[in-house]
């Protein structure tokens, strides 16, 4: 279908083959400040039982998490939230709006991870910063009102990919997880299908440079913890993919859902027609991100399913 009216505005004030930039410590803080304005776009999130921030031990010091809790009886289930942002930009404040979204309609804590960015560290780092999280959470559910039994993960773009990588970690050395969301993630370096799509937001060869920037010089980008395309991903928990029609990471979730697919991963590939990269955490411009976010809540209730 044609663009949704509301991402043609966003397309007509973008380039329309916008390049992965060059990052480096001397211009990053501008760009995250430009991305910054973009995502705090999408209004105000709904009333939840409670949100603290607090930090938690993680790698590299004192890691920041904020804990939505919805009105339910506890104990909850927990997703854990790792946002987008390319590995070098996005916050916990950025992405508020969708987490609380995301706690209300899955009637499960949320708790968004702010991970390291790059370039002042590089992979695996933040990855290392989200396992981190995970861990911890696991160990201190009880605490937060949570069921340690009933843990799933979720991310945007750069963080589908991390959620993506934690559920292999998860799988391979614990805790069990329930199910994964996983919205325009980030998982290949491929461009193959692209050329007779039409995509905006991001250029066809944007991911490379985002993933590059992610990993650093001489890291080799085909191994499965930076693009998850290429993992053994039998065992994996069961998985919903939201895309976007009009972004080239849509490329990216059918891949991946063709895979799990194939390693007998019950999965759901849920593309919205007519959108663009970043509509789910821009509610107040995409009435679709309210739609998708039910979606995953939906997805999250019947994966979690009775308290353990």
């Amino acid at each position: 279908m044609p663009l949704h009216p509301a991402a043609q505005k966003v397309v007509d004030l973008i380039p329309a083959d916008m390049a992965m930039p060059e990052i480096t410590v001397d211009n990053v803080d501008m760009i995250r400040e430009v991305m910054a304005s973009m995502n705090t776009s999408g209004g105000t999130g709904p009333e939840l039982a409670s949100v603290v921030d607090r930090t938690v031990p993680g790698p590299g010091g004192d890691l920041p998490i904020r804990i939505y809790t919805p009105e339910g009886e506890a104990p909850l289930p927990v997703t854990m939230w790792f946002h987008g942002g390319g590995f070098f930009a996005g916050s916990i404040d950025e992405h508020d709006t969708a987490c609380r979204h995301l706690a209300q309609e899955a009637g499960s804590i949320v708790v968004s991870v702010g991970y390291r960015l790059v370039p002042e560290v590089r992979y695996p780092a933040p990855l290392d910063d989200c396992d981190a999280a995970l861990q911890w959470v696991a160990s201190n559910a009880a605490t937060l009102g949570g069921d340690p039994e009933r843990l799933a993960v979720a991310g945007d773009s750069a963080g589908g990919n991390l959620a993506t990588v934690v559920a292999l970690r998860a799988r391979d050395r614990g805790p069990a997880l329930r199910f994964q969301v996983l919205v325009y993630p980030v998982l290949d370096t491929s461009e193959e299908g692209h050329a007779d799509r039409e995509f905006h937001m991001l250029s066809a060869g944007g991911k490379e440079p985002a993933l590059r920037v992610y990993a650093g010089d001489g890291v080799d980008l085909d191994q499965p913890e930076i693009t998850p395309v290429h993992a053994d991903v039998a065992g994996l928990p069961p998985t919903l993919i939201i895309t976007a029609e009009y972004d080239i990471l849509c490329l990216d979730g059918e891949a991946y859902a063709e895979k799990l697919r194939a390693a007998g991963v019950p999965v759901t590939l849920s593309q919205y027609d007519g959108m663009i990269h970043g509509f789910f955490t821009t509610g107040g411009m995409f009435d679709d991100a309210q739609v998708a976010a039910a979606e995953a809540g939906a997805a999250l209730r019947a994966a979690f399913g009775s308290k353990s």
